[in-house]
């Protein structure tokens, strides 16, 4: 897991999750991507067959852009991926 980088404006994968990532393009849309940083479960936002959905909780997500919600303490996460 890495830390949470509190930079903003530019697009970025989490480093702990590159590699993971780039393994998993060839066969999926990859619209977003989080490793939770210690706080919220890992997402991998996907599209397929015109649904979007979080590949790792295979929760549905309704919405087609900014996925991610921010918590007071600046992490982000996607509500509808949160089981617990």
């Amino acid at each position: 897991m890495c830390k949470l980088n509190k930079k903003s404006g530019l697009k970025r994968i989490d480093p702990c999750m590159k590699n993971f990532i780039s393994n998993l393009e060839d066969n999926y849309n990859i619209l977003a991507c989080c490793c939770g940083h210690k706080k919220y479960p890992m997402t991998i936002i996907v599209m397929f067959d015109g649904m979007v959905f979080d590949l790792v909780s295979g929760a549905e997500i309704q919405r087609k852009k900014k996925f991610y919600k921010k918590d007071k303490q600046g992490y982000y996460y996607i509500p509808e991926a949160i089981l617990w």
